[in-house]
């Protein structure tokens, strides 16, 4: 249905802060909660009272909710999920625990595999077959499966994940095997062909076990969410943002939790191409960071970069391969477990670490005397000079600075003979350098100079690391847009409604069907758009993609196709499409070998006017600073006199030299003394590289 915008709030639950961003006819308006693990919805409510009471209006007011969480994350990373049975097709019952024959540490004589989702006792296997082009090949074994479901039904079981094999080409079988289960079970009960009907079964199984291992928990809070948001009075529709940057409603999000997996960072991804495309900036590298993960994404024509699939809860935690495959449209990033609670340690080689196990909201770090007693990254930030403890979170958190000293001598400065001050900048060195590291690489997997891409930096603790970490990549612009801190649920804001519909499909170009493609196309185009249609009447945007390689190949590429029916004289497009995206990617096209399609999708999403725009400005007018403090400079290696500035206080052309901190209430941005910060026409602050 369509419903008014005039007022909307964004909500995103971090693993150490929930932000809550209101926008009332185009003002906006942020707080920042600390995350209530026992009770995630409360932070959300607790938030909704902070800014509706600054807007001075009602809970009843709003007019749409929109949401994302790393609850269906978390669930899966600590496997905290319900029990859940597997049926597969006999034969296949290992197939998630044998993966593939990837050995993602080749030298590593002590290789640990993730654990799969679903022990072998609670996996059940069925006679019935189809083929790889969707033929029935062995009926279903429909009595076995009256006796597994007495089987499950006699057990503590709390969901069933259907996947049998080839059943993105027939999914006939799996649909068959819920009936029968359903007239015997009251379970929730997910099936592969409908969560990611895509090839590959080992990453197609695990994406279905992980949908039904976090569906009850993930219901059941949504509804609970819903109900305390009308006791509060916001009787509004709830959408839910999707880790494709997208919104759906809640009962989809219900029935498809795992498309919920990195939906927070998807809105952070959204909000850093929005403020690209107000700067008219086409080549980007978003950096947020925020209490418990640093995210870089790449963004491009402002785009987000995007795949089809991506991991959690890896073992090894740069290691592609190690985690859990979750196979769903999704925008790519690479994250780093460096956030502003993650705990700084000393390993057995006598080196400094940071991350991933994180403080959290509680006990959080040591310096917000909640009863944490080990050092994080904020704590370094603290004694670094970076942070006033008498206006932390807009003085809503007091910080103490005795307790900081105390957990990094103890934890980290006796342990290799440094004082307090030096052990702090060692741990956010490390810190800094893990996440340049990381983008370096992200970049090069990409084909990407990462020093030819402007920063936008946003998150709670991104803006107090973002100049040293250009230092480091080589860029020397830095956007930190306002709202910073709450970025994220700005962004969920920004994001269109939206669904990218998938399947897999393998035919040689050679033997090319238009009807048979375009019969496909639709169908995918009306999963896409009846999804869309549930939160908008609006205008509907569609893109059309075609997952392609040579035929042997074991990847595919992704080629732009036109959005209309297929002809048969289609094929010599079609081909040139391939191999100029081929060179693209690899330099030149190959000559001989058959080109064939493996999988399609059908993006669809609500037309949204386009923002405001503004020219990039690196001159201005210096103002002078109002107080100063000492600030530990990483460019100088020491202690430096730094200008101190209200973000409030500053107007549009302002200049302030670095060294400098620009104040605000959810964050403070550091300006090391290679850059000045210029105030954009907007409010934006610019981090400019002097001489630049």
């Amino acid at each position: 249905m369509t419903t008014g915008q005039d007022i909307r709030l964004g909500a995103d639950i971090g693993g150490t802060f929930t932000d809550v961003a209101l926008d009332v006819r185009g003002s906006l308006f942020s707080a920042k909660v600390l995350t209530n693990y026992a009770a995630p919805e409360q932070a959300i409510l607790d938030g909704i009272e902070i800014v509706s009471r600054e807007a001075g209006i009602s809970a009843s007011d709003i007019d749409m909710i929109i949401h994302g969480t790393t609850l269906a994350t978390n669930a899966l990373i600590e496997r905290r999920g319900a029990r859940t049975a597997l049926i597969t097709t006999e034969g296949f019952r290992d197939v998630i625990e044998m993966r593939t024959e990837n050995r993602f540490e080749q030298y590593d004589l002590n290789l640990k595999l993730p654990r799969p989702l679903i022990p072998r006792e609670d996996r059940f296997a069925v006679k019935g077959r189809i083929s790889a082009q969707g033929k029935e090949l062995q009926p279903l074994d429909e009595a076995a499966l009256d006796v597994i479901a007495k089987e499950i039904a006699a057990q503590d079981f709390g969901a069933i994940a259907i996947g049998f094999i080839h059943s993105y080409m027939n999914d006939a079988h799996e649909k068959r095997a819920r009936e029968i289960l359903q007239r015997h079970l009251d379970l929730p009960i997910s099936i592969s062909a409908e969560v990611s009907p895509q090839m590959r079964e080992f990453e197609r199984f695990n994406t279905v076990c992980a949908n039904a291992y976090v569906r009850p928990q993930m219901a059941d809070y949504l509804g609970r969410l819903q109900v305390r948001l009308k006791e509060m009075g916001a009787d509004c529709p709830v959408y839910m943002i999707h880790s494709g940057g997208g919104l759906v409603s809640v009962e989809t999000a219900a029935e498809f939790p795992v498309r919920l997996v990195e939906s927070g960072p998807a809105g952070g991804a959204i909000f850093a191409a929005d403020i690209a495309r107000r700067f008219d900036l086409t080549r980007v590298v978003s950096y947020d960071m925020g209490g418990t993960t640093a995210k870089i994404c790449l963004i491009e024509e402002f785009q987000p970069q995007t795949a089809r699939s991506f991991e959690v809860a890896r073992t090894y935690r740069f290691c592609k391969g190690s985690g859990m495959p979750i196979s769903i449209p999704v925008i790519e990033m690479i994250e780093i477990g460096a956030g502003g609670g993650s705990i700084a340690w000393v390993d057995a080689m006598g080196r400094i670490q940071a991350g991933p196990e994180s403080a959290g909201s509680e006990p959080g770090p040591a310096c917000y005397g909640r009863g944490g007693g080990r050092p994080a990254i904020t704590d370094a930030d603290l004694l670094l000079g970076k942070l006033d403890p008498d206006n932390f979170a807009g003085g809503k958190i007091k910080l103490h600075a005795e307790a900081s000293t105390a957990a990094i001598t103890r934890d980290v400065g006796s342990k290799l003979n440094l004082e307090p001050q030096a052990a702090a900048f060692g741990i956010c060195d490390v810190v800094d350098e893990n996440m340049a590291n990381a983008a370096r690489v992200h970049a090069v997997e990409n084909g990407k100079n990462i020093g030819e891409n402007t920063m936008i930096a946003f998150g709670g603790a991104a803006p107090l690391h973002a100049a040293r970490l250009c230092e480091k990549l080589g860029v020397d612009l830095c956007l930190i847009p306002q709202g910073a801190g709450v970025g994220s649920a700005i962004g969920f804001l920004k994001a269109p409604f939206g669904y990218e519909a998938v399947a897999s499909q393998i035919q040689r170009l050679s033997q090319f069907d238009p009807a048979a493609l375009n019969a496909m196309l639709n169908d995918l185009k009306t999963t896409a758009e009846g999804f869309v249609r549930a939160g908008t009447g609006g205008e509907i945007l569609r893109e059309v993609t075609a997952f392609m390689r040579y035929a042997g190949q074991g990847w595919e590429i992704p080629v732009a196709m036109p959005d209309r029916d297929f002809t048969s004289e289609d094929a010599a497009m079609i081909e040139a499409a391939f191999k100029s995206r081929y060179a693209q990617f690899f330099g030149r096209a190959v000559e001989g070998p058959e080109i064939e399609f493996v999988t399609f999708s059908v993006k669809a999403q609500d037309s949204r006017p386009e923002g405001e725009r503004h020219a990039i400005q690196t001159g201005g007018k210096p103002v002078p600073a109002p107080a100063t403090r000492a600030v530990f400079d990483p460019a100088l290696g020491c202690e430096q006199e730094t200008a101190i500035v209200p973000r409030e206080t500053l107007s549009p052309g302002d200049r302030v030299a670095g060294p400098a901190v620009i104040v605000e209430a959810e964050t403070s941005t550091v300006v090391t003394s290679p850059f000045d910060v210029v105030v954009q026409s907007d409010g934006t602050l610019l981090l400019v590289r002097k001489g630049k």
